[in-house]
């Protein structure tokens, strides 16, 4: 609601510069007439413009949908506890390891286009209302129950987990307990500048929805497996499409090149994502989710430095 109210603010105020320049026309002045015509005309187009595109953000914003699955996920032991990984490893990082949500996912971002909050994923928010089918659509293609675009979600690339591992995490989130308070309103906004660089196509775009299977290599320390794990963590958003390094410009933060890995041994390399410490003593940034990250088993990690030693050249 209070974008709709700037843009017709936007609006109103672009209807008045066109009134001021036609007042200006009656200016005895020549100076004062010309010079206000095209002071106003100026100023006319740039509050358009910015009109326009707001407006195009709004559009963007309400298009995205995706099929809604047929999906029932059966709560078994091994399940659980899988998606208690995956969830440990991954989405933790931005709801928070109690799950409890409520962190500006939008902080680390050099430019404040608007309010992402994590949600709450415990049965304490309204996600116990939803089915297993709208759950993994959530986070397959970043839409909520209602048809509404998840920003954040659609953002990253939890559409690249398997349909097993998110399966898993549907199975997971429906055996813990309620804890936290419930997210308050939506938990994504864009404000007027976040709408008109979305309209503009400013933003990152949105992962494609897709309605094709996943289906993980078997789990275990490979290149292969690690290359399945890199893929949802969202490693190349930060480092890079090739890992080697983040392009200046780019909305989140800038990662170094990943091909420093080939010069650590692999226990360097777990002590690191397990510590926050590399081998020569370097602290990793906040923005870094190695918390996450360490938080998998041995074999994970192996899998995660065979693929970055064999596949990343400094």
């Amino acid at each position: 609601m209070p974008n709709i109210v700037g843009l017709i603010a936007l609006v109103i105020i672009a209807a008045l510069l066109v009134w001021m320049g036609a007042c200006a026309l009656r200016a005895q002045s020549r100076a004062l007439k010309w010079g206000g015509v095209g002071l106003a005309a100026v100023l006319t187009v740039a509050v358009s413009s910015i009109g326009a595109l707001t407006a195009a953000g709004l559009v963007k914003q309400h298009g995205r949908s995706a099929p809604l699955p047929n999906l029932t996920v059966e709560l078994v032991p091994e399940r659980i506890a899988r998606g208690k990984a995956v969830v440990d490893s991954f989405c933790s990082g931005c709801h928070g390891t109690a799950l409890t949500g409520g962190g500006n996912l939008a902080k680390d971002l050099p430019i404040n286009i608007g309010s992402f909050v994590a949600a709450n994923l415990t049965p304490a928010e309204t996600l116990k209302q939803w089915s297993d089918s709208e759950i993994f659509r959530a986070i397959r293609n970043g839409i909520d129950a209602n048809g509404g675009w998840l920003v954040i979600m659609s953002f990253t690339s939890a559409s690249r987990l398997s349909d097993d591992d998110t399966a898993a995490v549907i199975a997971y989130l429906r055996s813990i307990p309620a804890a936290g308070a419930p997210t308050p309103g939506r938990p994504d906004r864009f404000n007027l500048l976040g709408l008109a660089m979305l309209g503009a196509g400013l933003l990152p775009d949105a992962k494609p929805v897709t309605a094709a299977s996943i289906a993980a290599p078997p789990k275990g320390p490979t290149a292969q497996y690690g290359e399945y794990l890199l893929s949802y963590q969202d490693c190349r958003e930060c480092h890079g499409k090739d890992l080697s390094g983040g392009v200046p410009g780019q909305l989140p933060p800038l990662g170094p090149d990943l091909g420093i890995v080939g010069q650590w041994t692999l226990g360097e390399f777990i002590t690191t994502m397990r510590s926050g410490i590399d081998p020569n003593g370097h602290q990793l940034g906040e923005q870094m989710p190695w918390r996450p990250i360490g938080r998998m088993d041995d074999d994970e990690l192996a899998a995660m430095y065979q693929y970055l030693t064999q596949s990343v050249r400094p």
